[in-house]
């Protein structure tokens, strides 16, 4: 008997938040996500950790941010039993929440809103469930 895996987004929240608006040009940024999860057995939840960060073209570190998004699951008990669909949608559900966020703060500073684009971040799935530790 298979049992249907299903999860919410509950919460999140911004760890770290760095913006050196001096290092910002005004052309050619480099972005990187980093993710990383930690499956709670215990709650049956998962943390989903996506690092920002955004250099310039000299390397010059502009923005990193360190924000942490909270899934809960029904039937799931041991990592294996999460779907692997679960992976890319979650950081296809929490990357609007990250994006609002860098345009809100950047602006409310004074400066030009840094408008992250719409991004396909699919190929971060595989880095998420080999980054994904058991807690």
């Amino acid at each position: 008997m298979t049992t249907d895996a299903a999860f919410s987004f509950e919460s999140y929240k911004f760890d770290k938040v760095l913006i050196d608006f001096q290092n910002i040009g005004l052309n050619n940024l480099d972005v990187k996500f980093e993710p990383t999860g930690i499956f709670h057995k215990e709650e049956s939840n998962f943390e989903l950790q996506l690092k920002f960060i955004g250099t310039t073209q000299e390397s010059l570190l502009f923005v990193e941010i360190i924000a942490i998004a909270n899934f809960a699951f029904e039937n799931v008990n041991v990592l294996e039993e999460i779907p692997s669909f679960f992976y890319r949608n979650a950081i296809a559900i929490f990357f609007p929440y990250l994006r609002a966020y860098v345009s809100l703060v950047t602006n409310q500073a004074g400066h030009s809103a840094f408008i992250l684009p719409t991004l396909n971040l699919s190929k971060l799935e595989e880095p998420l469930r080999a980054n994904t530790i058991i807690k």
